[in-house]
């Protein structure tokens, strides 16, 4: 079992024309002392033809509520090429990063945590961009490792074990819905999905997302009437959460503690304050 940061291998997702957001994100990942490889993100945009062939679109449409975003599209591709990578390897947890991380002062801490705590997940979020209704199994240190009643989305840094890949990989395509919201269906996939919160990282990328656009300008919901499939399964995702998180006993917010110390040779200085558990 990998439990060492020195041992984990790491992706980073990025986009060769996305120069400024490479170059912020090798000067965080060297000061963090993390060794990395560099993933040539798909671009969407390029590819259209190919990556319109990759999707079910009607259901997409039913599913998300939206119109097609080529660049979320090349995005859902880029994981997928990242985790077929990582099964070429040996390794048995890695962690997946995209280019607008920004990472918190206690980021390793929380990184070593996890990894020792891989008994208790088997994909790790380490930021988020919505994580509503959590419920704590436990704690790893400082931190609390939550599941999630409501939706647990974004993909921007996350660890996964290499069973967990290849389990889910082949039902990954065709695209039904966005990265993230098939990621969260744990409850299709049957995996346990955890989130290590306070989070030690967040997104940022300065309202300029490449996949959504300037202040969100790209995305356009459909008008109500179309929007209504998309709403019964949201309401309906809620129900299929909450009945596998009660089939493994996983509903009730617990106080245990599944790694009590704090790797050694890292700065318990930086570890965030103790947070009320939910």
């Amino acid at each position: 079992m990998l439990d060492r940061i020195d041992d984990l291998p790491i992706w980073l997702i990025n986009l060769p024309r996305a120069v400024e957001r490479r170059e912020s994100m090798v000067s965080q990942l060297n000061a963090l002392g993390l060794n990395y490889t560099l993933f040539e993100g798909v671009d969407g945009v390029a590819r259209e033809t190919e990556m319109l062939a990759s999707m079910n679109t009607p259901a997409f449409a039913r599913n998300m509520g939206r119109n097609i975003l080529l660049g979320g599209i090349g995005c859902y591709h880029s994981h997928l090429g990242v985790w077929r990578e990582f099964l070429e390897t040996g390794a048995g947890v890695a962690l997946v990063l995209e280019d607008d991380v920004v990472f918190h002062d206690d980021f390793l801490v929380a990184l070593n945590l996890g990894l020792r705590a891989q008994a208790h997940w088997d994909i790790l979020k380490l930021n988020c961009v919505r994580a509503k209704l959590p419920i704590s199994q436990g704690h790893i240190g400082h931190y609390r490792l939550n599941a999630y009643w409501g939706p647990k989305t974004g993909t921007a840094a996350y660890l996964i074990k290499r069973e967990t890949a290849a389990k889910i990989l082949p039902a990954m395509l065709p695209i039904t819905r966005a990265t993230d919201h098939e990621i969260s269906r744990f409850f299709v996939h049957d995996y346990r999905l955890r989130g290590i919160e306070p989070f030690p990282s967040h997104v940022d990328d300065h309202n300029q997302s490449q996949i959504t656009g300037v202040g969100f300008a790209d995305v356009v919901k459909f008008p109500l009437r179309q929007r209504l499939p998309h709403y019964r399964l949201k309401a309906g995702n809620y129900l299929r959460r909450l009945m596998w998180l009660v089939k493994r006993g996983e509903v009730f917010p617990r106080k245990r503690q599944l790694v009590s110390a704090a790797p050694s040779g890292l700065d318990k200085a930086k570890l965030p304050k103790q947070s009320k558990t939910i």
